[in-house]
């Protein structure tokens, strides 16, 4: 069984490195740089040596994929993990993928994003009050994470969130697993989850109180953009920009359309 004396010993798991970072510009910095995660560093690695066909003129980054967005973002996406020939190709998340094709889309058309493609790190792309996250951030076989693979990488999430909550007033969860990630995050932070734990649901919206019950988050499930739900009508792009505007309303930002 693995201590807190043990993790104070190992150089690559995040849980002593993560409280320790002072801005998301450092937290972004030691993400990138983690390997706490044998099967997945292999696997971003293998990707990122074979190569896709259509990319394989184009140099992976291979490499755990940061956050991204302002730092004073009101507003949090919340995903799974990157794309093995997306995010772990581009290097930034949801970028160069059919899920952030259709996700970039939605938020340019609520104003949320400057462009309404992403195509890689030098794009230009700016994201207006949002800031995209995930809870695992390498490119799992199969975008499937293992139940240790995510608790594993929380103490980055958890950072993450700490740094931003200032001025956090909503996220948007993409996704069942991101949606069980995430609540013992928020529970440790002090945020009181309702008893029983909300389920999630698309359009789905809890307002939750931290401990002084003097502030609100409000937290909206969404079913995950992947070519499969948008293939099988389980999300649509209309569904998607409702759960996105009605996100952004949680946060107080203006939307377009």
């Amino acid at each position: 069984m693995t201590t807190a004396q043990d993790l104070d010993q190992d150089p690559d798991h995040p849980a002593p490195r993560a409280p320790q970072l002072a801005t998301l510009g450092a937290l972004d910095a030691a993400v990138t740089d983690c390997r706490a995660c044998p099967r997945l560093v292999a696997w971003r690695e293998e990707v990122g040596r074979v190569r896709r066909a259509a990319f394989r003129d184009q140099e992976y980054w291979a490499r755990p994929v940061p956050g991204f967005g302002p730092a004073d973002a009101p507003l949090a996406l919340v995903g799974l993990a990157p794309a093995a020939h997306g995010g772990n190709r581009t290097g930034r998340a949801f970028t160069g993928d059919p899920s952030g094709d259709v996700l970039y889309a939605a938020l340019h058309e609520l104003g949320l994003a400057s462009r309404p493609t992403a195509t890689d790190r030098a794009d230009g792309l700016r994201l207006r009050g949002v800031r995209i996250t995930m809870p695992v951030h390498c490119a799992p076989p199969d975008n499937r994470p293992s139940t240790a693979e995510r608790d594993t990488c929380r103490p980055w999430l958890a950072r993450e969130l700490a740094l931003l909550r200032p001025t956090l007033r909503a996220v948007v969860v993409l996704g069942g697993f991101a949606w069980q990630a995430l609540l013992p995050v928020l529970a440790e932070a002090g945020w009181q989850l309702p008893r029983p734990r909300p389920a999630f649901g698309h359009r789905a919206q809890v307002k939750l109180l931290d401990v002084s019950g003097d502030r609100e988050l409000h937290l909206i499930g969404c079913y995950h953009p992947s070519r499969r739900n948008m293939s099988t009508r389980t999300l649509t792009p209309a569904m998607l920009r409702e759960a996105l505007a009605q996100g952004a309303r949680a946060a107080g930002l203006h939307v377009e359309g």
